[in-house]
């Protein structure tokens, strides 16, 4: 059969297969930061469970982790790197009108 032919069929490459993120021994737990910081964005948001590669359970105790260190100040809500810079606003120099009688 010609190639142009067999659209559908998947060309046989070796692929590596990806470790999974969390080993059998890493304990999902509020306290263990560095497990916990691997699964959030550089802006504090909680990655998705196709990003992380992690099964549904292992999702659901990640977040129920996070959300815990976050109550608990271990970790921040937002984690802006830049912080709110008070933009001074010039103050208007109109002056005031008055009435004249």
């Amino acid at each position: 059969m010609d190639k142009s032919k067999r659209p559908f069929l998947k060309s046989k490459r070796s692929f590596r297969r990806r470790l999974p993120p969390i080993q059998s021994g890493d304990r999902i737990d509020y306290r263990n930061m560095s497990l916990i910081s691997r699964f959030i964005s550089e802006q504090g948001k909680i990655l998705s469970r196709r990003v992380n590669r992690l099964t549904l359970k292992q999702q659901r105790l990640i977040t129920i982790a996070i959300k815990q260190a976050r109550i608990l100040s271990l970790l921040p809500f937002l984690n802006n790197e830049k912080q709110f810079e008070r933009i001074e606003s010039t103050t208007r120099t109109t002056g005031l009108r008055t009435k004249n009688k």
